[in-house]
């Protein structure tokens, strides 16, 4: 089936004026690119509305990044012209295409709650999207039960959609008011003055805390820990980005990765 293209002006509008609203709506989740619509795609997210600015060159490109969702895209595309899509986007992604999705419904208690080994990763007060998106990214790709984000931002922003690649869509993601009770998960946190970070050496079911790139984590988190951690890191060095220490703290510590 080809694409759609759309029709006058007044439909366009309408088109640009829905992304807008889609942006301040906590249901919703703006998709900007190829890679974040794909992921979306393969974990089940219900598209509402997917735009391009070349139908035929998206499916081309999906054909050799994943066939599997070529059909769906098929159907799901709708053409836009150049001025009408550099609208939907502060930076239009250069792959010509941009979707809105429903955000799925997520609560703390069956997240804290997953009965398996997996460690949830708790963010404290990141300030940068990108690296909320790329540890959103690697807890997915680890097999991480869920992310916790507290602070300013709302954690499924597009911005942090777009470092995620749409992995969002393969993890629990959440935003809390602050580190929630660990409901029996023991609580580590990681910390430039902890314990050095052993092999294989996190428990099952960890609740993991890392401290925003400006601030770092909070007195009370630190108080609340049941062991404080850090990486071993060459002298002279003192930190890592945040989304790098996520990744790090993951694929050292844990015993066993999808």
């Amino acid at each position: 089936m080809s694409a759609v293209p759309l029709g006058p002006d007044s439909n366009s509008d309408r088109i640009v004026e829905r992304f807008r609203s889609a942006r301040r709506d906590e249901t919703l989740a703006v998709l900007e690119g190829l890679h974040a619509l794909k992921h979306a795609l393969r974990f089940g997210a219900r598209i509402q509305l997917a735009v391009a600015l070349d139908p035929a060159e998206v499916l081309a490109l999906a054909r050799r990044l994943a066939p599997e969702v070529v059909a769906r895209l098929a159907v799901l595309l709708q053409e836009i012209s150049a001025d009408r899509f550099a609208d939907l986007a502060p930076r239009p992604p250069a792959t010509g295409v941009i979707a809105i999705a429903d955000r799925p419904r997520v609560e703390l208690g069956v997240v804290l709650q997953a009965p398996g080994p997996e460690p949830i990763v708790f963010l404290e007060g990141a300030t940068h999207l990108g690296n909320l998106g790329a540890a959103v990214r690697i807890s997915a790709a680890s097999g991480a039960a869920g992310l916790l984000a507290s602070g300013i931002h709302d954690p499924w922003q597009p911005e942090a959609l777009r470092g995620s690649a749409g992995l969002h869509f393969a993890v629990p993601v959440l935003r809390v008011p602050e580190l929630p009770d660990p409901s029996g998960r023991p609580l580590i946190v990681l910390h430039p003055e902890g314990e050095p970070l052993e092999p294989r050496s996190l428990p099952p079911r960890a609740l993991l805390a890392f401290g925003g790139e400006r601030s770092g984590l909070r007195p009370s988190t630190l108080a609340r820990a049941d062991r404080v951690l850090r990486l071993p890191m060459r002298p002279g060095i003192s930190s890592l980005n945040l989304a790098t220490a996520v990744a790090a703290t993951l694929y050292r510590g844990l015993a066993s990765l999808p």
